[in-house]
Order: structure tokens, then C-alpha cells, then sequence
């Protein structure tokens, strides 16, 4: 299902025929090493993963993280989307991309559209993101949607993290 278009990119639900490429996507050494190794080990595997992970927070929380395709030939680059983690008070921006489609703007495009999205039509008045520490280029996607600093957060999950926030009206009390 079309979830979101942007001037080059369609945001969609995943579906187990994207196996393939989420198998790709989360066992690439910059997925491993800045959200964590998945388990994921195989086409199978993957299929589980969005059966069980991505399609089952459609369905419990109305959002998720989508696949990123490109309009104009439908080839599938990364995933943008929303999830609830335990560790955090509101819904949490995130994404990532193949290596070869790094470096053009997607991130930036994908997750400015989610931010308006979770604003507009899912009346959000608070949405974060966390990164690793050393994830530069992820904190200047983030700063460039709007995001603000917020200090660090830790997880069992991921360790300590940079936390970023945007919260309605500047409101720091939003959740």
C-alpha cells in the first residue's frame, strides 16, 4: 500500500516479496554497525522479519518503517519510517539506505515527508530519532528536517545513543 510521495521517491508498506532486498539492507556493515545485527541470515529469515516486525507494527500501530522506491523506476533504495520504542516517550524517525543510493538526498527527502506525515495526518505533537554516536551524517539528516539536539538516551538495544526531537509548538512537554 502507497503510504507517501515525494518528488522522487514512493514510501510503501513492505511486503514478503521484498525479502530480497531486506536481507540485502540488514546485513550491510553500516546497518550492522549503526542499528544492530537483526539475526538476519537469509531470504527466509527476512521474510519472517517483515511478517513479524514491519507488517505487525502497520497493523498494532497504524505506521511503521516503509520502503523507499523511486518513483521513476521503482527500484527499491532503503526504508524511511516511524516505530514506538519501549526506551522512548513518543514515536521515533528512522532510516536507511542501500550504500549505493547513500549520498543523494533520499534520507533528507524520506524523512522530511514522514516528519509532515506524522504531524498532519497522524496528529503527532512529538516525534524523535536517535543515532549512534559517531553518526554524523545521520545528526545532519535529522537538524536538516527540523529535528533538534536533545541530549543522549540509552537502550538496552542500542547502548547510549544522540537523541533529536521535534515537538509542536516548541512544547517540551509534548509526548
Amino acid at each position: 500500500m502507497l503510504i507517501l510521495s515525494t518528488e522522487r521517491l514512493h514510501l510503501r508498506e513492505f511486503d514478503e516479496g521484498d525479502a530480497g532486498f531486506i536481507h540485502a539492507l540488514l546485513t550491510d556493515p553500516a546497518w550492522i554497525a549503526n542499528i544492530g545485527d537483526r539475526g538476519i541470515r537469509s531470504e527466509e529469515d527476512a521474510r519472517s522479519y517483515i511478517r513479524e516486525r514491519l507488517v505487525e507494527n502497520y497493523r498494532r500501530l497504524g505506521f511503521g518503517f516503509w520502503a523507499m522506491a523511486r518513483r521513476d523506476d521503482g527500484e527499491l533504495v532503503g526504508m524511511c519510517g516511524l516505530t514506538q520504542r519501549d526506551n522512548l516517550p513518543a514515536p521515533d524517525i528512522g532510516y536507511a539506505l542501500l550504500p549505493a543510493y547513500r549520498g543523494f538526498g533520499y534520507a533528507r527527502e524520506a524523512a522530511a515527508a514522514c516528519l509532515q506525515h506524522a504531524r498532519e495526518a497522524l496528529g503527532m505533537r512529538c516525534v524523535l530519532a536517535t543515532t549512534a554516536p559517531g553518526n554524523a551524517a545521520s545528526a545532519k539528516v535529522l537538524t536538516s528536517i527540523g529535528l533538534q539536539p536533545e541530549g543522549r538516551v540509552h537502550s538496552e538495544q542500542f547502548g547510549e545513543s544522540c537523541l533529536f526531537g521535534w515537538r509542536a509548538d516548541g512544547d517540551r512537554t509534548a509526548g
